[in-house]
């Protein structure tokens, strides 16, 4: 029946123990109740003993937690305070110390912190390398000739070269703004160009006539 109603946390993984039997004594008689815990707990050592782990805590898997206390110390402290010896520990304690796993769970919570450490230690290492990335590409941005801005990503982008058939990109030094007063300054030199081209072309016809008409006049 207890299978039905015993529960064990999720994630306890080799530390799955049977519900805990608690003992209650009461001293009515010559017999020494301290006398009858040892016996007990040394008659059934290989029912509650559990297994020792290096981070100083045991595991309990299969095991039946015994706990024991007195009817005098229930009586003078309680069942909250400290009068529950489970077998195996040496000092008494309250009862969901002693039903569970402080040790582990303790061991449990250093380890999760020493691992939330590192894992915020490994992030911020991520961060400084992606900072020192950031500045050495920040140092490598290309600088406007005409007007010594630095260039934005997308003006980066685009003068990188992109293979051999890709167009060349034009003014490659300039960034965009500078790009555009270029172009709309060559365009309007050509749009100008015939007329310069008329004008030189007329001016030797008109020197050349008047060498020809001062020979007359001389």
């Amino acid at each position: 029946m207890w299978r039905t109603r015993w529960w064990v946390p999720d994630g306890r993984h080799g530390d799955q123990p049977h519900p805990p039997l608690l003992l209650v004594f009461n001293r009515i008689g010559p017999r020494n109740p301290n006398t009858v815990i040892a016996q007990l707990a040394e008659l059934t050592e290989r029912h509650w003993k559990g297994t020792a782990y290096d981070g100083g805590f045991h595991m309990y898997d299969g095991k039946l937690p015994i706990v024991v206390t007195g009817m005098k110390q229930l009586q003078e402290h309680g069942p909250a305070g400290a009068v529950f010896r489970r077998f195996g520990r040496p000092q008494n304690q309250t009862l969901i110390e002693a039903i569970g796993n402080p040790r582990r769970e303790a061991h449990d919570a250093r380890k999760q912190a020493e691992y939330a450490a590192r894992q915020r230690e490994h992030k911020e290492e991520l961060r400084r390398i992606a900072a020192e990335h950031r500045a050495e590409r920040e140092a490598r941005r290309p600088v406007c000739a005409g007007c010594g801005t630095r260039f934005t990503d997308e003006r980066w982008k685009a003068i990188e070269p992109a293979g051999w058939d890709a167009p060349r990109e034009t003014h490659p030094h300039l960034c965009d703004d500078c790009k555009q007063r270029a172009i709309t300054a060559e365009r309007q030199a050509e749009q100008a160009g015939p007329e310069h081209q008329e004008h030189d072309q007329a001016v030797p016809e008109q020197k050349a006539g008047g060498t020809w008409l001062s020979r007359f006049r001389g």
